[in-house]
């Protein structure tokens, strides 16, 4: 079976949620917001503006 590409680093909520994944190959992170049946996914940004990523094994698999 293929290694899933996202993994979720951390999650909030159960009727609105809130997630922050990881994508496996570029350590990209971004911010999932889910409210009913709306949702939302965009990048994290660090201080400079650029894409936020997380080290290669800094995330569980």
């Amino acid at each position: 079976m293929a290694e899933k590409r996202f993994q979720v680093l951390h999650k909030e909520g159960k009727l609105s949620t809130t997630k922050i994944l990881v994508d496996t190959e570029t350590g990209v992170n971004y911010l999932f917001v889910g409210e009913g049946y709306a949702g939302g996914l965009t990048v994290l940004l660090d201080k400079d503006g650029k894409p936020l990523i997380t080290e290669t094994g800094r995330y569980p698999l």
